[in-house]
């Protein structure tokens, strides 16, 4: 059974936001989905992946009032619970206020701009990067969901936000040009082929 059939199953969980932070390391690891606390699975691959791109962001990014956030601290809030993307992009001002304010780290999801998950195959976190949290950034109004896939060869699946519900551009894969245009302030582009997020 797989943790999602779990916790749709035994339905709202007994766990809150201070339950995950009173874990070890403050809960990195694991998100928090209906009440129930689960493990997001992530190797040394899977980190390096999330740090390459997050760069290539922050250099298309330069200059313009926004934060590149992978993982880490950072923490999503979505109706579902709290959750940890590998790379999200965020305006300047709303990262400052999650200083600021009593809730260090925790970034409300309506306020994002471009969120992106890693896939780690054949683990229990890949349904949910594929399907739950595909629903749940939609229903955020978040502009742009990507994913990541590490295997067998770099690949990356971007979403539009059109309407209430995503609409999937053609995969990019090695060799390949990526392009996406980052709505913000004012837009900006990344580009990049797949290949140069897993190159050392």
């Amino acid at each position: 059974m797989t943790a999602e059939q779990a916790t749709s199953t035994a339905g709202f969980g007994p766990y809150t936001v201070l339950d995950l932070h009173e874990m070890p390391e403050d809960g990195k690891g694991f998100e928090l989905e209906d009440g129930w606390l689960i493990e997001v699975a992530a190797g040394a691959r899977h980190h390096w992946i999330g740090r390459r791109l997050a760069r290539i962001i922050e250099a298309a990014a330069a200059g313009r009032p926004m934060v590149v956030l992978d993982g880490g601290e950072w923490e999503v809030s979505t109706p579902a619970g709290v959750r940890k993307p590998d790379v999200f992009v965020v305006p300047s001002e709303v990262a400052r206020a999650s200083i600021v304010d009593a809730s260090p780290g925790l970034i409300p999801g309506t306020e994002i701009l471009l969120v992106v998950e890693v896939i780690s195959p054949g683990s229990g976190s890949e349904r949910t990067d594929r399907v739950r949290k595909v629903r749940e950034y939609a229903a955020l109004g978040i502009p742009q969901y990507w994913m990541v896939e590490p295997h067998p060869a770099v690949r990356v699946h971007r979403a539009v936000l059109d309407g209430p519900t995503y609409h999937w551009l053609p995969v990019v894969s090695e060799g390949n040009e990526f392009i996406a245009d980052i709505e913000a302030d004012k837009t900006f582009r990344v580009n990049f082929d797949p290949a140069v997020l897993a190159e050392f």
